[in-house]
């Protein structure tokens, strides 16, 4: 998901949180409370147009405003969305889909299979420029589409009729379902996109929605808007909330005031918060498949020495960062990916990825390595900046690693420049920056989620970093090796050592965000991997 530069995928921002709950109850229990839910956001909604969106709040808002040919429920349980079924074929190379014949645009328009087909084909067309063109490695012909050596319409989905649609694959994916229910892959409305133009998914108005809810208020700046119960969507009946309102508070005081005043239902809460408000009832942690990390820029010549970037990364403390700094249960990353998102005959990923490189806290060997460093470049000393979010979260990370750094490197000076989540995004994936604190939750539950950015020719590889052997053991995990799962697992354990042991990017820590959410909001569904909520069948009880 998550950039969070997904945003941080998706995986994207340094301080989302919500409530993983189960139990919708009945009509009955809510029928006389007013079904209006406030919620908090850390940062602003960059985009509404899914062939561009790369963050977790644009996914949260897609996710429920928008529906794809399934939908990814309570434990990422896969579900019904607008196809009502599908089969596969017996070499697992074509997934057919029956579209529901009643599913509808917001301005009343059918939904049918040529949406999606021209959804699919906008996303990867190199015009459009979309970073999470590459998910869809594995549809037929899509490498020599996003190449330019064959038209969009090449790519291998097909609409059989209004209500059929065929989807080809290249090659065995297995997490292809999971897919199916992430924002990239939903249709959109070509009438819409044509009628808006560059202005579609700019602003609520410049968009139509077939999900459970419809946004309204949103003007592409501002900090407040709604998601209003889409009453033309096939599934009307069991979505229970009339209106969700957002509001975005970067502050986390001004959140928790608001909560205390009853004009928020959640707020996340900082470390100081979380220790005082341990004990109430609506306290809770919210886990996520999530590292943040330091990513270099790797085209300037600083950074593309190794003992540079050893030297940064053993110099911070990720217990200390993770424990005191953030606090709730984030966890010190043991590697790129996070710990609990895939396991193998019992053993999680990221311990069988784990080395002692990369992650440790060393300050001797931090000076030393940076000693060094500096001679190689023929310098005595080095200043970056360090770009980070203007949240109250990333202002505290970036003042402690900034401590941190110039406290145990002799000879570095950092500068910290906290910006909008938006232009942080922007300068990150324009190459407008020396060292950025990123981050990134899985889209799916499988290391590759996380392990695909680094590639060399990954749209996400802001840094630019490139090593041959990694890209080799990515490509065997997805391509001779994908039917395999043991050598396929292997793969991606060797190719995240070398991403540790080279120092492609510097992880951090697994975030853990403690937050508030009245007792009352029951039915939301949050998953630690993919997009982070679904409220569709969310609701207030007495």
């Amino acid at each position: 998901m998550k950039n969070l530069n997904k945003l941080m995928a998706a995986s994207a921002t340094l301080a989302i949180a919500g409530l993983a709950l189960t139990g919708c109850g009945s009509k009955s229990s809510s029928s006389s409370v007013k079904q209006v839910l406030n919620w908090n956001e850390a940062s602003e909604l960059p985009t509404m147009d899914l062939s561009t969106a790369t963050d977790t709040i644009s996914f949260d808002m897609l996710n429920n405003s928008m529906e794809g040919l399934l939908r990814v429920g309570k434990d990422s349980k896969v579900e019904p969305g607008i196809a009502k079924s599908y089969k596969v074929s017996k070499d697992g190379l074509k997934y057919t889909f029956n579209l529901r014949k009643n599913a509808k645009w917001s301005n009343g328009d059918a939904v049918t299979a040529q949406d999606f087909v021209y959804s699919w084909r906008r996303t990867v067309d190199p015009k459009t420029g979309s970073q999470y063109a590459y998910l869809f490695d594995g549809i037929k012909n899509v490498d020599d589409v996003l190449a330019g050596k064959k038209p969009t319409s090449a790519l291998g989905i097909k609409a059989d009729g209004k209500y059929k649609l065929t989807v080809t694959l290249s090659k065995k994916l297995p997490y292809f379902k999971l897919l199916m229910g992430f924002p990239s892959f939903f249709p959109q409305n070509q009438k819409a996109v044509e009628k808006y133009g560059k202005k579609y998914g700019t602003a609520a108005k410049y968009m139509v929605y077939d999900g459970p809810f419809k946004m309204t208020g949103w003007t592409g700046s501002n900090l407040k808007w709604s998601l209003v119960k889409n009453t033309n969507y096939w599934d009307k009946k069991h979505v229970k909330l009339d209106k969700i309102n957002f509001m975005v508070n970067k502050s986390t005081t001004t959140s928790y005031n608001l909560y205390q005043s009853k004009k928020l239902d959640q707020t996340i809460l900082s470390t100081e918060q979380a220790k005082q408000l341990s004990n109430d009832s609506a306290y809770t942690v919210i886990k996520e498949a999530r590292t943040n990390y330091l990513e270099f820029n790797q085209m300037k010549k600083e950074f593309q020495n190794k003992k540079i970037r050893q030297a940064i990364s053993y110099a911070i403390n990720r217990k200390e960062l993770a424990t005191k700094i953030m606090g709730a249960g984030t966890l010190p990353s043991k590697g790129i990916v996070s710990s609990g998102l895939a396991k193998r005959n019992g053993v999680d990923f990221a311990d069988a990825a784990k080395t002692t490189a990369g992650v440790s806290y060393d300050k001797a060997k931090a000076a030393q390595l940076f000693k060094e460093g500096l001679k190689e470049l023929g310098q005595s000393s080095l200043s970056f900046t360090l770009l980070g979010d203007d949240t109250d979260t990333a202002k505290k990370i970036t003042a402690y690693l900034q401590s941190q750094l110039e406290s145990n490197l002799p000879g570095l000076t950092v500068n910290v420049s906290n910006v909008p989540f938006k232009t942080r995004l922007s300068r990150s994936e324009n190459g407008q920056f020396d060292v950025v604190a990123s981050a990134w939750s899985a889209d799916f539950s499988d290391p590759i989620s996380f392990l695909d950015l680094f590639t060399s020719d990954n749209s996400y590889n802001n840094g630019k970093w490139s090593n041959a052997q990694y890209d080799k053991l990515v490509t065997a995990s997805k391509t001779t090796d994908a039917g395999n799962r043991s050598a396929r697992w292997n793969d991606m354990v060797k190719a995240s050592k070398i991403l540790s042991n080279e120092q492609g990017v510097v992880p951090l820590f697994q975030l853990n965000t403690p937050s508030l959410l009245r007792t009352n909001v029951k039915g939301v569904i949050h998953n630690t991997a993919g997009v982070s909520y679904n409220w569709k069948e969310a609701y207030l009880s007495k």
